[in-house]
């Protein structure tokens, strides 16, 4: 008993000292050298993040609060999207998905984002310090990029204003053409009978595999029932985020350790002009499909959709960088093309 008294006032006296170095090492640092918040905002009031330390990886897919990770505060990914990011932002980004044109009307809405991303904030999606900068508000901007692209219609329908019908589609059209199942991972993640793995999703996913690694993180079964993707706008955007977050092979980043910099490039990567920033996401989710091949038109659409996201959600173009972190025109990709779609 005496001893487990002991070892409680050590555990205390310890917790004390180490909540008055965070103090001590927060003051400093707002007095040393202030913060320079880059959401857009520059808001004096942001929640001091001197610690600077990375958010916990999210690449084995247990939940953990923040304060399994090695830092010195109890919160590493601090605040939530919809502090920033409010519905009549998502209204302007994507302001014809319910018009008549729209393939996915009335399925798409702020709401369901909301809740999607919510189980994914505390691994810093949308909520990331990296050296003290936010990343926040540019991360859900890039994010939205690629789901604006990936699910526009208006290179269809409008010869005006095309980077305005994101969210026009749910799902892949003219889907009956193939069913997407790979037999060489058939026993690992076996076709369902009659079912197909076309593209679903705000992030379009494909193949068996896919739907597969899916279902074993979200522990949905998607495998056996990947229609509920389409029939599901949380289930939708939380596979996107999934996708957003996962490295697509092992020891590589995700699209989201690309685009924060908690991804540093090897030797290796800089001679295959891989660097940090919005090119590299485009790399990680499309590799040599859209990436080392010059400028085209795939990839220039996605950083349209980036810039003009930048500017509806007030952070703005000029925030976005140069060309060579926005552009992977010349990277060498991480993984090369598979037989399959992305």
């Amino acid at each position: 008993m005496l001893r487990a008294k002991m070892e409680y006032k050590c555990s205390v006296i310890l917790t004390k000292a180490l909540i008055l170095f965070v103090l001590v090492n927060c003051v400093h640092s707002a007095a040393v050298s202030p913060r320079h918040v880059t959401d857009g905002s520059n808001d004096p009031n942001k929640p001091c993040v001197a610690c600077q330390a990375p958010c916990p990886r999210k690449s084995i897919y247990v939940r953990k609060t923040c304060t399994n990770c090695h830092t010195y505060t109890s919160r590493c990914c601090d605040g939530v999207i919809n502090d920033y990011f409010q519905n009549d932002q998502f209204e302007n980004l994507f302001s014809n998905r319910d018009s008549l044109e729209a393939h996915a009307k009335g399925f798409w809405d702020y709401h369901s984002f909301i809740a999607a991303s919510a189980h994914y904030q505390p691994y810093g999606f949308g909520t990331t310090y990296i050296n003290s900068t936010f990343f926040g508000t540019k991360e859900v901007a890039a994010f939205l990029a690629h789901v604006g692209t990936r699910t526009s219609c208006g290179n269809k329908v409008a010869s005006k204003e095309p980077l305005e019908w994101g969210l026009c589609y749910n799902k892949e059209i003219n889907s009956n053409s193939t069913n997407y199942c790979d037999e060489h991972v058939k026993n690992i993640y076996p076709c369902a009978p009659g079912v197909a793995y076309y593209g679903r999703g705000a992030l379009p996913i494909y193949w068996n595999y896919n739907y597969g690694e899916a279902s074993k993180d979200l522990k949905v079964d998607l495998l056996n029932h990947p229609e509920y993707i389409e029939q599901n706008a949380t289930l939708s955007f939380q596979v996107a985020i999934w996708r957003w977050m996962t490295p697509i092979m092992e020891h590589q980043p995700s699209a989201h350790d690309v685009f924060t910099g908690y991804w540093k490039p090897t030797k290796n990567d800089s001679l295959a002009k891989r660097v940090s920033g919005f090119g590299a996401t485009i790399n990680v989710l499309y590799g040599d499909l859209v990436c080392g091949q010059g400028d085209n038109e795939f990839m220039n659409n996605i950083i349209s959709h980036y810039l003009y996201y930048l500017d509806l959600m007030g952070v703005g173009r000029e925030e976005a960088g140069p060309h060579e972190v926005l552009s992977c025109a010349k990277q060498v990709a991480f993984n090369p093309t598979p037989s399959s779609s992305p």
